[in-house]
């Protein structure tokens, strides 16, 4: 649901593991409203990073609530003792109608039950003010990049930022660039451009020619149960060590054991989310590698073995303050990484705190 309903709805679970009880019948005494008691400045208003990893370390302490005890409540019975049910039906109605229709619950007589995403858990790329990142000619648009989201979000594509980037910024900045640049001409004969087109039509014939017994989508869907159980909102180094050897296996089931349907001489999009997947094992399993090898916790990256005595994100800037990228080595092959110091001339690092 939209970020706009925490303005008004208060979150929270019960006080003890296992109770069934509906929420109408779990008193105020016996509600764990977590989120304003940990941070009372800020309350339901921590940034979402903030909020999705607290959903998720409530929900693995068994306060979890709905069948699969994976999500909180989100309630505005405040609200409209507040605002009268008209106010809040103008703030939210399209909302509240659109979460009726899904779960056939009245979230005006009914806390909605909400669930932690997972693209809260990742960070954006850096970008100069031309949305350029630190490698020249490559710019990075929407919320690929951490100009408006910061450590929230990479997994997804908002509307407002994709709008701001596409429409506005990009179309200005990168003529900016090209202008300044003298580009070579690059010929369909060029060595580079048949290389790659042959590794596409092979990649191509390869995904089609499988015809093994698992869906597309059945593999998609077991890759993101691996990602969100072992490198979600909250990861340890067991659980990203188990992901690194699950991860490798789903691939190579994936590319011998997947059954893409259609041809290619046709739209297919079966295909093109065949390809894609394959594209989300390589992406999953180095980002994994990265999670394990950043032994801290910082903006939405959140290590178990490295927080406070309070449950708080604790950095470790001495060993991790830079910017990293892994480049790819070849099929098999740990990719390498390279380091780019991060330096602090005028804002130094300080640690955030919502208390």
């Amino acid at each position: 649901m939209s970020e706009s309903l925490r303005n008004d709805g208060r979150i929270w679970v019960p006080r003890k593991a296992g109770d069934t009880r509906s929420p109408d019948q779990i008193p105020e005494e016996d509600r764990y409203y977590y989120l304003e008691e940990k941070y009372p400045s800020f309350g339901n208003l921590v940034p979402r990073d903030v909020a999705s990893r607290n959903a998720k370390q409530v929900c693995d302490a068994g306060l979890g609530v709905g069948s699969t005890k994976q999500a909180v409540y989100l309630d505005f019975a405040d609200a409209i003792q507040r605002m009268g049910v008209a106010g809040v039906s103008a703030k939210y109605g399209n909302l509240f109608q659109m979460y009726e229709k899904i779960t056939d619950e009245d979230p005006y007589k009914v806390p909605m039950r909400i669930f932690p995403a997972i693209h809260y858990t990742m960070g954006g790329l850096w970008v100069d003010y031309d949305l350029m990142s630190t490698i020249p000619g490559c710019f990075v648009l929407g919320e690929a990049n951490f100009s408006d989201h910061g450590a929230n979000r990479l997994g997804a594509s908002a509307l407002m930022q994709g709008l701001s980037d596409g429409y506005f910024v990009i179309p200005f900045t990168i003529g900016g660039y090209f202008a300044g640049t003298k580009l070579e001409k690059v010929s369909e004969s060029d060595a580079a451009f048949e290389d790659c087109k042959k590794q596409t039509e092979e990649r191509i014939h390869k995904l089609l020619s499988i015809k093994g017994h698992r869906t597309v989508n059945d593999i998609h869907r077991e890759l993101g149960n691996i990602m969100w159980e072992y490198v979600g909102m909250a990861r340890n180094k067991k659980g990203l060590e188990t992901a690194l050897e699950k991860i490798p296996a789903l691939r190579e089931e994936f590319w011998q054991n997947v059954n893409v349907l259609g041809s290619e001489g046709s739209f297919n999009q079966n295909l093109e989310r065949a390809g894609r997947v394959a594209d989300f094992l390589e992406f999953a399993e180095v980002l994994t590698l990265d999670a394990l090898h950043r032994e801290e916790s910082c903006g939405g990256h959140f290590r178990e073995e490295s927080q406070t005595e309070e449950g708080e994100a604790k950095r470790d800037d001495e060993h991790f303050c830079y910017v990293g990228a892994w480049e790819y080595k070849g099929d098999g092959v740990k990719p390498e990484l390279s380091k780019e110091p991060l330096t602090f001339d005028n804002v130094h690092l300080v640690t955030r705190s919502y208390k």
